[in-house]
Parts: C-alpha cells; structure tokens; sequence
C-alpha cells in the first residue's frame, strides 16, 4: 500500500490535515528547516489514527 500525500510528495495526507487544523503548529512546522521537517513526517509513519496524529503535532509543537 503506498501513502497518500496530499500536499506534494513529502507530506503525508494526515499530517496536512492534523497541521491545518493547528494554525500555530502549521506556521511552526513551515518555519522548520528541511530536514526537521522530514524528521517530523518521519515520525508519522507508525501513526495509525487521526487522535493519534493530533496528539503527535501536539507534543511536537505546544
């Protein structure tokens, strides 16, 4: 199964998602330097629910 990018071939759909719906975490995350942003996507890779992913962006950007 391969995963769904949304937003370009880097950005899994459910991290755009979790992003958009955290204003403050989508403006920090686009301030990241590249390769923090890959380190954050990443770390969704054994995500496996939208609570989940939300909760993610929560401790990565609070």
């Amino acid at each position: 199964m391969q995963p769904n990018f949304a937003n370009g071939p880097d950005m899994p759909i459910g991290l755009g998602m979790a992003l958009a719906q955290n204003l403050g975490a989508m403006e920090r995350f686009a301030k990241l330097p590249k390769e923090e942003q890959q380190r954050v996507i990443a770390g969704t890779h054994g995500i496996g629910s939208r609570e989940e992913m939300q909760a993610y962006i929560g401790s990565l950007f609070q």
